[in-house]
Formats: C-alpha cells, structure tokens, sequence
C-alpha cells in the first residue's frame, strides 16, 4: 500500500542519483553529439516539447543562444505541427531538438513526423522510455531512463532531460570546463534538497498563501515557468511565471499578504532583480529567492550560471508537492491530467 505522494517524493528527492546515469549516457553518447552538430551546418536550432518539456526548451534554446551564439528558439510541438510556415524558415538547415518524457506524446511525434517530411534537417530527441515512437524517430536519439518516473507531474524527468541539454551544448560547444563542472551537480542537489526541505514544507503547508509568482530571465524563464507548471499541477493552485522586470508591468497589482513570489535570481543583473523582489516585499508578498549566495536558499556551489541551472529546481518543486499535501491533494494523480496526452 502506498502513501499519498509517495512516488512524488522519491522522485524529487532521487534527482541526484538520476542527474549522475543521465551524464554517464552524456559520456558515452558524446562522440555522437559533436558529430551530428559540427557536420550538421545547422543555421538554426529548434527546441519543441509539450507542457513542461516546452518550458525546458524555452530554458534549453536561450541558453544555447547565450552559451554559443547560435540562433536558437523554441516552440510548442502542436505549432510546429500544424503551423509549420511559422515554426521555422524555408532554405534555412534546422536542428530540431525533440523531448518527451514519454516519448509518445502525439504532438511532439507529429511535429517530428512533419518537419522530416518537410526535410528542413535533422532531429535530435531525448526521451527516457526505450521502444517508444520519438526513441528511434531521430538521427541521433538520447534514452535517458533514469528520468522515467511513476507520478504523472514531470519532476525528475524534467531535470534529467534539462541536465542533458546543458551537457549536449557544452559538447557543442567545445565547453570542456562546463561539461565537467556538471559532474559537481549531484551532491549540491543532494545538499539542496536535505538542507531546504524543511523550508519547502513551512512555505508549502502555509493555507495563508493563496498566490504563487515564479520569476526568472534569460535560460530561467523556461524554468520559472516549469515550477509555476509543478505548482499549479500539482496543487491546484493560482500560479503565473514572469520575466523579473515584466512583473512589474500589470501583474503586481495581484500582489497580497497572501502572496508568495519565488526570484530565480541571477549573477549578471542581480541588482535589477533583487530591487523588484524587494519592491514587492514592500507591497505585502513573502519572498523566496534562490541563488548562488546571499539568498534564501542559496546553492553554494562555486559553478557558473550555466552549470548551476539545474539547482533552481529542487526546492521549487518540494514546495508544490507540500502544498498539494496541505490542500489533501494527491500530488502523484493531479486533477485531470494524464501522464501522456495521445490524440486519437
């Protein structure tokens, strides 16, 4: 008999221990992955996925974008699909970078399905299920099955399939610094996760917080969004993600004493960032911020912005699963959803 939340639980807190296979297939895979992009010509990548594994290519495509200074986007598979002269430019090489937790997401299939018959270039996937339609759909296709998961919420799989795209754009990259640095990962996350959980559970479980704000900029914007995502998934509860400096431009007229907004702080324009979260400590909202030091919870991890990414996501995530127990929720069954959405 199982606990209420209990696959939920042990998938977040088993991240560390997946986040390692997942770089170990990294490894192996590596001289494959330079291969398909140094020959490749690529003008533009295209990252696509559907509910969070979109988010995680809105975080992968601008942090390509800024790592390499290649044009990168991303877009939901269903647009790619059905509004391909939107998606991506005639006579322009494309990569198309495909991720599915499931790899059978009917979208994500059928966006690959047609920008192949389309022959813009070719396609990258990464999923985590061997035998599965976008597991053979690619010209190279990453399985990382240590992010497979039992809940239909998307948490370990979401960061084992966001690490990976750190590490395919540091091989990319010739970013050998960046690579090995993501070795360091797992015992910070095993740090974050034992350290903040108590924290996670006060802010989680207080029934005062009725409104959750997730802001993030650049590469943490698809984060921010992919925590706001869990949060309301999972508890069913009023949460938006906003760049920081947009949240200034209508959104904080919701701000309360019922408020919590969660900064995905960062190192270049920390000031900026801060002031807004400062601003809206003003109007009344608790604050959480995350970062690197002098923070509420803080990663310590000596790492660059880009290799510490991942870190922003472990205690996000225990704070929706808290309060989706406060709300006597079932955070591994949210409320209408399925683990994978199949069109007939």
């Amino acid at each position: 008999m199982t606990t209420t939340g209990e696959f939920t639980r042990q998938e977040i807190f088993s991240q560390p221990e997946a986040w390692t296979a997942a770089l170990a297939e990294i490894h192996n895979q590596a001289d494959s992955l330079r291969r398909l992009y140094h020959e490749g010509n690529y003008e533009h990548v295209l990252f696509t996925g559907c509910g969070s594994t979109y988010y995680l290519s809105l975080a992968a495509a601008a942090l390509l974008q800024e790592e390499m200074g290649v044009y990168a986007r991303a877009m939901p598979a269903s647009e790619i699909w059905l509004y391909p002269r939107s998606a991506y430019l005639p006579n322009k090489r494309t990569l198309l970078v495909a991720v599915s937790r499931s790899g059978e997401t009917t979208e994500t299939v059928r966006a690959v399905e047609a920008f192949k018959k389309h022959a813009m270039g070719d396609v990258l996937t990464l999923s985590c299920y061997p035998g599965r339609d976008l597991a053979s759909a690619g010209k190279l296709n990453l399985l990382l099955t240590s992010g497979q998961e039992q809940s239909v919420a998307q948490t370990r799989a979401f960061s084992v399939l966001y690490l990976a795209t750190i590490a395919v754009i540091a091989l990319w990259k010739g970013d050998e610094a960046l690579l090995k640095a993501l070795d360091a990962l797992p015992p910070l996350g095993r740090r974050l996760l034992t350290e903040y959980e108590a924290l996670a559970q006060q802010l989680g479980r207080d029934p005062n917080i009725e409104r959750f704000y997730f802001l993030g900029s650049g590469p943490r914007y698809g984060l921010a969004s992919e925590l706001s995502l869990k949060m309301k998934e999972m508890s069913l509860s009023h949460s938006e993600p906003f760049s920081f400096m947009e949240f200034r431009h209508g959104p904080q007229s919701m701000v309360n004493a019922n408020t919590l907004i969660v900064g995905l702080r960062a190192d270049g324009n920390r000031a900026q960032e801060n002031a807004v979260l400062e601003e809206m400590r003003g109007r009344g909202a608790q604050i959480l911020c995350m970062d690197e030091a002098d923070a509420d919870v803080t990663f310590e991890s000596k790492l660059s912005q880009s290799a510490r990414s991942v870190l922003y996501l472990p205690v996000g995530q225990m704070m929706g699963f808290e309060h989706s127990l406060m709300r006597g929720l079932n955070p591994d069954r949210p409320h209408n959803l399925e683990a994978v959405v199949k069109l007939g």
